[in-house]
């Protein structure tokens, strides 16, 4: 599976752990809202910086963000 999509859809588990909506994470993230549901369906390609803000809003670590993630 692509890591865009495998991303968005740990993003999206991290994101219901809490309880979350994508505008409750979006707006702590500091994100546009639709980016983020484009996040989420693997449609987009993040910075460090945005994978930064959504880890810190979600308080984790980047490493924690990419758990499970398989890079080919």
């Amino acid at each position: 599976m692509d890591v865009n999509k495998q991303l968005g859809m740990r993003i999206k588990y991290l994101r219901s752990l809490n309880k979350w909506s994508q505008e409750d994470l979006a707006l702590e993230a500091g994100v546009n809202k639709n980016y983020l549901s484009d996040l989420e369906r693997g449609s987009r390609n993040p910075t460090v910086k945005i994978l930064e803000k959504i880890a810190k809003a979600l308080d984790i670590t980047l490493e924690e963000l990419f758990k499970g993630i398989q890079i080919i």
